[in-house]
């Protein structure tokens, strides 16, 4: 059985078309106001939707996402009230969301509480930055029993024997980080990040997307010109903080979103 994730790059692929992966932190600016936005990123044409569990450490992330988590985390809330979130917004869209997270708040919830709560409430897979492979394969299973597929990042310096492992255990599609270093908006993402698609292509069949440094409608288009789809994170994050006290920041967030795609095609 076919997960949400790969029916839905799988589409893509018939239509001849490529993927646009908004990222946003649950609970920034708060809750409720995630749900909408959710709901406002699928309709504004996103392919799947990364949403960042709130952690303490977020080792990975730039300034932008760890100030991000720092205000969702002053809300205090668990990953069930994220579950909670997804749960309602699955309500009114069908578009692929995945959990993006670090192990430690995954492992204190418990990973088969987690892959069956995250299955229940519509999760369609889950990508965790510091999970290496070798240490994957128990949250792997779970995940799998529950039909959720598991993310994995891949980097400019991996090398082609870990790329084969990387691949060979992850599911869904496959993270392309364009550049080392820490999550951000740049001007330009990493030439470097052409050469990991196609290395990445020579030992796996599954889609690529790549992130990390995509930050405009030119980053995107250069990313569609040779992978299957382009994350934007730190830019739209910083949009929602800049925005965050206007009443219609919703809306402008799918406004901002559209202009992204569509100045892409």
């Amino acid at each position: 059985m076919l997960s949400r994730i790969a029916e839905t790059f799988a589409q893509l692929i018939r239509e001849g078309k490529k993927g646009f992966i908004p990222f946003i932190v649950a609970g920034d600016p708060d809750l409720a106001t995630t749900g909408d936005l959710l709901i406002e990123l699928a309709a504004a044409g996103a392919t799947l939707i990364e949403l960042g569990v709130p952690f303490s450490d977020p080792m990975a992330d730039g300034l932008v996402i760890q100030s991000a988590s720092e205000r969702a985390l002053a809300h205090h809330f668990g990953i069930e009230d994220v579950l909670s979130v997804v749960s309602q917004a699955r309500k009114s869209t069908n578009v692929p969301i995945i959990l993006f997270s670090y192990f430690n708040p995954l492992f204190q919830f418990g990973i088969e509480r987690l892959a069956s709560a995250a299955a229940e409430a519509g999760v369609d897979g889950v990508l965790v930055t510091d999970l290496s492979p070798e240490e994957s394969g128990a949250f792997a299973n779970a995940l799998r029993s529950h039909n959720l597929d598991l993310i994995f990042l891949v980097a400019p310096t991996s090398t082609d024997e870990r790329l084969r492992m990387i691949t060979g255990g992850a599911s869904g599609f496959i993270y392309a980080v364009a550049r080392t270093g820490v999550t951000g908006a740049s001007d330009d993402a990493s030439q470097s990040a052409e050469d990991l698609v196609a290395r990445v292509r020579k030992v796996s069949n599954l889609p690529v997307a790549v992130g990390f440094g995509v930050a405009n409608a030119a980053n995107v288009a250069e990313v569609w010109r040779y992978a299957d789809a382009a994350v934007v994170g730190s830019a739209i994050v910083a949009e929602i903080a800049r925005l965050s006290s206007a009443p219609d920041m919703v809306s402008a967030i799918g406004k901002y979103a559209r202009q992204l795609v569509g100045a892409a095609n």
